[in-house]
């Protein structure tokens, strides 16, 4: 058995009833059920209907995202999530970039690499590079000016925790960064890279080994292993090039508002909703959300 979820634009109520019915009778599926008002709704199919991606293609022009996944291994008990892009709005060493007045060329780097261009570890040795002497106070600056969450991010972690899930964040950035974010939304865990600092300054130099897209899947067998439990129990998320591996392995892949490259690859595609999509994707409605 099959769930089909129809998710549409946050707050746009563009999920009309018309679409799931004709939808549910196309594929002959069983009774709708609505998540969210105008927003979600799900129902059941035998088996995976050929023409998903079609029907996918046509929706997404309408604002809705569709994802097609087994019913009986939805319900995930770990969130392993990347950090920049995906919980939150920005890319840190940009902004950080910005402040040391290489904003521009840093955004390149960064933009080719999460679209898997470049190598990530050279890409990231790079960009750092270019931080040698901005002053480690920057740091907080950058935090409380520049950063901001992800919509939805907030409840995703809080509902999916008051049921007993376990949450890592996994980041190609920097330790900075994920202790705050991490510690701000209810992570369990956080994984990063290192800035390296002297006297009060970026050396321009990063910690190595580097964080990258084996070590996002070293994170996921590693803490699925210490909690006793599979990687078809965990649901990732992710936007760049360097989260594939970690989105092909865990039970549930989602590439949120993702570059091409990476959205090609994976079968939940979230490119209109906001990372709340991540608990309807799991069966939750809106009446079991927990605020963050």
């Amino acid at each position: 058995m099959y769930t089909v979820t129809l998710i549409g634009a946050t707050g746009a109520d563009t999920l009309e009833a018309s679409l799931v019915e004709a939808l549910r009778n196309a594929w002959g599926g069983g009774d709708a059920i609505w998540l969210a008002p105008d927003e979600a709704a799900e129902f059941t199919v035998p088996q995976m209907p050929a023409n998903r991606w079609d029907v996918w293609e046509d929706v997404q022009k309408m604002r809705v995202d569709l994802a097609v996944q087994k019913t009986a291994t939805r319900r995930k008990k770990m969130l392993l999530a990347d950090m920049d892009s995906t919980m939150i709005c920005q890319e840190c060493i940009d902004e950080l970039a910005d402040e040391a007045g290489v904003g521009e060329r840093v955004k390149d780097i960064t933009a080719r690499a999460m679209n898997g261009e470049l190598d990530f570890e050279e890409a990231l040795r790079e960009r750092v590079g270019l931080l040698k002497g901005l002053p480690e106070a920057v740091i907080a600056r950058v935090l409380d000016d520049r950063i901001t969450f992800m919509p939805g991010g907030a409840t995703l972690l809080a509902t999916m925790k008051h049921h007993g899930a376990y949450a890592g964040l996994v980041s190609g950035g920097f330790t900075a960064f994920t202790s705050a974010v991490a510690r701000a939304l209810g992570f369990d865990e956080n994984r990063a890279n290192t800035l390296l600092v002297a006297d009060g300054h970026l050396t321009g130099g990063v910690g190595e080994p580097i964080l990258g897209k084996q070590a996002k899947v070293d994170a996921l067998r590693e803490i699925t292993a210490r909690l006793e439990i599979t990687a078809a129990d965990v649901i990732a998320v992710g936007d760049g090039a360097n989260d594939l591996g970690m989105l092909g392995l865990a039970g549930s892949g989602v590439a949120l508002h993702a570059k091409p490259v990476v959205a090609a690859e994976c079968d939940l595609r979230i490119n209109h909703g906001d990372l709340t999509a991540l608990l309807y994707l799991q069966g939750y409605g809106r009446d079991d959300f927990v605020t963050g």
